[in-house]
């Protein structure tokens, strides 16, 4: 079962995606905007997102922008146009997948089906009974969920863009991420300081890791990888 979110000004579409999403046995919120999608992705954890463009109070692309600030959740995009602007525009913002209106119920879930399978081969971190999504490494643990992280048992207090970073590293686990990568994600697009801020607080969270910084392992040329 994953829990899935779908956001469409258009009720009827809502509605019919999410009676075929519960009827496989999904579990399924929606909103009606894009800033109603940002501030549920920012209280809740989706294994995957659908997400119209043409909406009101905060366009599909803007509203994925926000939420890649903070999640790595897939994306599926539905637009009622299939200019290849918006589909390139689309995946340059990290969307997983897009589709065309219209489209069949059919179409949509098989989609779906098809990138949770993706990922959940190589999904970094698992869930705990209460639902949060935990990461654990010998000695280290990191509820990314509660934002909370632990070094042998005891849980350490770090910087808001410590724990950024860290959980970007994660979810991002023995890929080598380029540092004008980190940079967008963590920082955002409209980031206008250089890169030396990134080695700064890179040193800050191998201090707060301790024993375990040697799991961030630096890529002299390009960037940063967390060995998993």
């Amino acid at each position: 079962m994953a829990k899935i979110l779908i956001c469409d000004d258009e009720a009827a579409l809502r509605a019919v995606i999410k009676r075929y999403a519960v009827f496989e046995g999904h579990e399924v919120m929606d909103a009606g905007d894009g800033m109603e999608a940002v501030e549920l992705c920012r209280n809740n954890i989706f294994d995957i997102i659908i997400m119209d463009i043409m909406m009101p109070e905060l366009d599909g692309f803007s509203a994925v922008k926000e939420i890649r600030k903070f999640s790595d959740t897939p994306i599926i995009m539905l637009s009622a146009r299939g200019e290849e602007y918006d589909k390139v525009l689309g995946f340059e913002l990290g969307v997983d997948d897009y589709v065309v209106k219209p489209f069949s119920s059919k179409e949509i879930m098989l989609r779906i089906d098809a990138i949770l399978r993706r990922v959940g081969k190589s999904k970094p971190a698992k869930r705990d009974d209460e639902g949060h999504v935990i990461f654990e490494k010998d000695g280290l643990k990191a509820d990314m969920t509660a934002y909370k992280v632990f070094i042998d048992g005891v849980e350490v207090d770090m910087a808001p863009k410590e724990y950024d970073l860290l959980f970007f590293l994660i979810r991002n686990k023995n890929i080598a991420v380029p540092r004008e990568k980190i940079m967008t994600e963590v920082w955002g697009f409209d980031y206008c300081g250089d890169d030396r801020t990134l080695d700064t607080h890179m040193k800050l969270l191998r201090k707060s890791l301790g024993p375990y910084a040697h799991f961030i392992k630096t890529l002299r040329g390009l960037g940063y990888r967390l060995d998993g």
